[in-house]
């Protein structure tokens, strides 16, 4: 059997390819890839809950619904956000609402369950629609330097652990290999895009290295606290998508936000 770090590597040597296509065909490629790989985590989400076929109802609901918001035009969403974020809401209320009073078999929880869902994954993979093609490889080879950065410096000197109660193999020279590495990952792209602004490509490379560890941070404690391993087994040496994308979903709002302020910091 492979080592897990010459899995990650064979991984990411099949996923790279079809991540360069997407880029550079965009438009709708864009789109059908999130739709993709919202499918894939939302599905490993909710076994997390659900295991086997329990509430399969509810898992195609929250995979329509999360179809439908990446599927709904920027144009759309943009301007009615809030509108069509309640509308899954009520949506997913009259379910419950029927259900109580006919036959009673589902949980208010797993109701609020699918909507949190929707927030977590499509709607976060959404972001990517607006987001140019730099902006884009920027978000990922941020993700991919923090996880990456933080995986090789703690295999190779990590010894004293930083949250052994959520992730037990996380340790403060990991988190520090994977917040170097983002930030250099940044000032690159601050280097080729605009020389004159690298203090800004500075501050966002380490708010989002901290915005990564903090979604890998979520996943581990919702695994530990539901006693699961791993989200999956579809990529070798990751474990699922959700495994793969936990700290990408906690980047993308971030740099939006950065995005949006970024006129207002100068």
């Amino acid at each position: 059997m492979l080592a897990s770090h010459k899995q990650r590597i064979l991984t990411a040597l099949v996923i790279l390819p079809f991540l360069a296509l997407v880029l550079w065909q965009k438009g709708i490629f864009i789109s059908l890839s999130i739709l993709l790989v919202s499918f894939l985590a939302l599905n490993e989400f909710y076994s997390f809950f659900w295991p086997g076929k329990k509430n399969f109802s509810l898992r195609i609901t929250g995979n329509i619904l999360g179809a439908a918001l990446i599927l709904t035009p920027l144009s759309v969403l943009g301007n009615n956000f809030a509108l069509l974020t309640l509308l899954c809401f009520w949506l997913l209320a009259l379910i419950f609402l029927f259900d109580f009073g006919f036959k009673e078999s589902l949980q208010f929880q797993d109701i609020a369950l699918v909507f949190l869902s929707l927030i977590y994954i499509p709607l976060a993979l959404k972001l990517f629609e607006n987001f140019s093609r730099t902006e884009i490889l920027l978000v990922l080879f941020s993700a991919f330097a923090s996880d990456t950065g933080a995986y090789y410096a703690g295999l190779l000197w990590g010894k004293k652990k930083i949250w052994p109660k959520v992730s037990p193999k996380k340790t403060w020279i990991g988190s520090m290999g994977g917040l170097i590495s983002c930030i250099l990952v940044n000032l690159s792209f601050g280097l080729f895009l605009e020389k004159q602004n690298l203090p800004f490509y500075l501050a966002l490379g380490i708010a989002l290295n901290l915005a990564a560890q903090l979604g890998d941070f979520f996943e581990s404690a919702l695994k530990r606290k539901l006693n699961i391993k791993d989200s999956g087994t579809l990529l070798p040496g990751h474990g699922g998508i959700l495994d793969r994308i936990d700290s990408l979903l906690f980047i993308l709002p971030l740099y939006y936000l950065f995005k949006y302020l970024k006129p207002f910091l100068g």
